[in-house]
């Protein structure tokens, strides 16, 4: 299952991608804001910040059986290209009874994984492997 998305912003673009991952996985206005869960990762470039990101909430929806369904992020680049991102989270624990499964992700992929600058936009496509 892949997409490809674009945002003035890379903010929007990192919340966007987060969005669409989870709508993949389920319909995300079934997920109540109960929890917060605050996420911060840096990595070496922007377009490998928007891998991790996509990973870790793979991750947190496997290991803590989470669904989130609103996104707040920061995306700050850092020197030599570096880049940080800090995320809020909120969402609910899985209820099978509650959520409609569509599809398990197991994974993002780097398969035509990428994350451009085009004129006044940011442009990314991303593949989930299910």
């Amino acid at each position: 299952v892949g997409f490809t998305i674009e945002a003035p912003s890379l903010n929007e673009l990192f919340e966007g991608a987060a969005i669409l991952t989870f709508e993949v996985m389920t319909n995300i206005k079934k997920i109540k804001n109960k929890i917060i869960k605050k996420v911060e990762i840096e990595s070496e470039t922007v377009e490998q910040l928007l891998f991790d990101f996509i990973d870790e909430l793979i991750f947190l929806k496997d290991a803590n059986y989470m669904l989130f369904s609103k996104f707040h992020v920061k995306v700050t680049e850092l020197a030599k290209g570096r880049a940080i991102i800090k995320a809020e989270l909120e969402g609910e624990e899985i209820n099978p009874k509650k959520h409609e499964l569509k599809v398990d992700v197991k994974a993002v992929t780097l398969y035509q994984f990428y994350l451009k600058k085009e004129k006044e936009k940011y442009k990314a496509s991303i593949i989930l492997d299910i």
